[in-house]
């Protein structure tokens, strides 16, 4: 309980679930660019956790696209859990906070947009 209380006060903003589907443009093992599709589970004003089926590696930089709005922000990944035989949570971080890149109408007082 107490890692729990830890690592949710270490958290730069408050998470909110949110299913959506998300692109992803990432290089694979044999370092050839792939754009896959994939879906986030939880975001946050600085990054988010989503589910897809490639595998990509802790530290590794990519591009993810919100299709809604053609908006792309550069990534890095932060943590993989494999979820079962074809789908990875990968934990990412945008370079830079990012709250709008989020379709959330009523972001938490935390994430610092402007009322």
């Amino acid at each position: 309980m107490a890692d729990t209380q830890a690592a949710q006060n270490r958290r730069r903003s408050e998470r909110v679930m949110l299913n959506m589907p998300v692109q992803v443009l990432a290089e694979n093992e044999e370092r050839q660019q792939i754009q896959v599709e994939a879906k986030t589970l939880v975001v946050n004003a600085h990054g988010g956790l989503m589910e897809m089926k490639e595998h990509l590696h802790v530290g590794q930089s990519f591009l993810l696209t919100n299709p809604a709005t053609g908006s792309d922000m550069s990534c890095r990944v932060v943590r993989v859990d494999e979820t079962g035989i074809e789908h990875f949570h990968i934990a990412f971080e945008f370079d830079r906070p990012a709250p709008k890149f989020w379709p959330v109408t009523f972001p938490p007082a935390d994430w610092g947009l402007p009322s």
